[in-house]
Formats: C-alpha cells, structure tokens, sequence
C-alpha cells in the first residue's frame, strides 16, 4: 500500500477548495478597507516623503495591501486563478457600498447597475466552476 502526500504548492484537488474561495472573499474585504483608507489618506498625501510615511490612513492601506496579497497568494495555491480571480471584482462591491455608507456618496443607477452585474457574473462564474 502507497502513500502520497501533496505538496504544498500543488492544488489540493482539481476544482477550487472551499476554503480557496472564502480566503479570497476575505480579500475582497481587505482590498475594500484599504481603497477606504486610501481615500482618507488622499486628503494629508502631498508627495513628500517625510510626510507620506508618517500618514497613518497610508500606512494602514499599505498594510491590508500586504494582508490582501499574502491572503490572496495562500488561495491561488489551492484553486485555479481562472475560479478565484473574478471574486475579487466584488471588491467594487463594497467599495461602492461603503462609500454610500461612510463617505455619505450619493448612490447612482449606473453604478447600482453594474454591482449587479458583478454579483451576477460571479454567480455565473460559481456556478459554472462547480460542475
């Protein structure tokens, strides 16, 4: 009787993992929390360095950046990109939700539209990969 063991770098199966896709939802938060940040950093960035690294709304962003893309690379490792990629667009999703909410922007047809596009297609795109 064999063993086998899968290596850490190899899909852990064909399809995408479960976990794959709910790693990549939470980076769909991260990339969301630090587009807020960025926006409130926007308002002390002036170019100069020694004030930059001293914004703390920058640093944060930068920081869930970092987050986002450690957390995004632990999830290509157990599923196909072309599976996990299109999640992130539901990042324009809450961006656009919680800019409504917090930065008290004005909701607009067209964009409403085009969320539901979004939540649509990775729907479609869920659905699809799972069969």
């Amino acid at each position: 009787m064999s063993t086998s063991t899968v290596k850490p770098t190899e899909p852990i199966s064909p399809d995408t993992s479960r976990g794959a896709i709910a790693l990549v939802f939470f980076c769909t938060v991260l990339n969301a929390a630090a587009q807020l940040l960025f926006k409130r950093a926007s308002a002390h960035f002036s170019l100069n360095l020694l004030d930059d690294i001293t914004n703390i709304w920058l640093i944060l962003g930068l920081l869930l950046y970092g987050g986002f893309t450690v957390a995004m690379v632990l999830a290509l490792r157990q599923g196909e990109l072309s599976m996990l990629y299109p999640i992130i667009s539901l990042s324009y999703v809450w961006v656009t939700l919680l800019s409504y909410t917090l930065l008290g922007e004005k909701p607009q047809l067209y964009k409403n539209l085009g969320i539901g596009v979004i939540v649509i297609g990775v729907a479609i795109l869920g659905r699809g990969g799972r069969r």
